[in-house]
């Protein structure tokens, strides 16, 4: 993205998406787990997918709408969440497990604006089309961009799938979000730290560590620890055998994640 292009975004980013802090109490971070496929809160639906919602630095943020529309909205209403008060929902990128409830949301927050992946991909392309004619405002998101203080995007990574992440900056490091991270989830990390010089307190969401060996898997979270990651909460599509390698690894600065978890972090 060149910088003109950047610019003009992120003065429309400053018309459209203008609105008071939001945080659970008022003073820090928080991001709740609307949709996993790992339970937290026994009151939430569990299945396949993944979304959480960002409140508290400036703008609050939908962060992928999980698979079924119904068991979102049902979980939506257990942890109170008002979607009409979404300033703005990002995508990780367009698979069906997390843009199920994209327009639930759209529906609650007539107008609301998308940031999405650089995709090429005929259906990633059709899904935008409908996301517009919807009445939602969609900005393909190329380059890493400042959303906002404390909030910004990696940009678009990957080569077969597409995927961008979300990088929020606390008084303790950066908390990355992440859907699936198809492009790597190493790689994903070692970009945060290129565009950010920051240190990173927590990597969250999906690592898609299905298919790999102990082996690999080992040879990610030594990465992890020589990037300083702090602490990891790995859910979704990490897959189990990973997540309890994780989990062995990092001990109590493992966070465990799951529909209906809520997250705190100090701003």
């Amino acid at each position: 993205m060149k910088r003109p292009r950047l610019v003009a975004i992120i003065s429309l980013f400053g018309i459209i998406l203008a609105a008071p802090p939001v945080s659970a109490d008022g003073t820090g971070l928080t991001i709740t787990v609307i949709y996993d496929n790992y339970p937290a809160n026994p009151a939430c639906a569990t299945d396949w997918g993944f979304s959480c919602l960002i409140e508290g630095l400036g703008k609050t943020i939908l962060f992928d709408a999980g698979t079924r529309e119904d068991l979102f909205l049902k979980n939506v209403a257990v942890l109170k969440v008002d979607l009409g008060r979404i300033d703005l929902a990002v995508l990780s990128h367009f698979h069906g497990d997390h843009t199920g409830s994209l327009e639930a949301a759209l529906g609650k927050r007539p107008g609301l604006t998308f940031c999405v992946p650089v995709d090429k991909d005929r259906n990633a392309i059709l899904y935008s089309e409908k996301l517009e004619k919807s009445g939602g405002k969609v900005i393909p998101v190329d380059e890493p961009l400042k959303l906002d203080e404390g909030l910004s995007l990696t940009g678009t990574l990957g080569d077969a799938i597409k995927e961008q992440a979300l990088i929020l900056d606390t008084s303790r490091g950066l908390v990355v979000v992440t859907g699936c991270a198809h492009p790597g989830i190493a790689g994903i990390v070692e970009k945060v730290r290129e565009i950010t010089g920051r240190p990173i307190e927590a990597v969250l969401g999906g690592f898609h560590l299905m298919q790999m060996g102990d082996a690999e898997i080992g040879r990610i979270i030594g990465r992890f620890k020589e990037l300083g990651v702090a602490r990891v909460g790995a859910s979704h599509c990490t897959g189990d055998r990973a997540i309890a390698l994780f989990r062995e690894a990092y001990k109590d600065r493992f966070i465990e994640l799951g529909a209906g978890r809520v997250l705190s972090f100090e701003k």
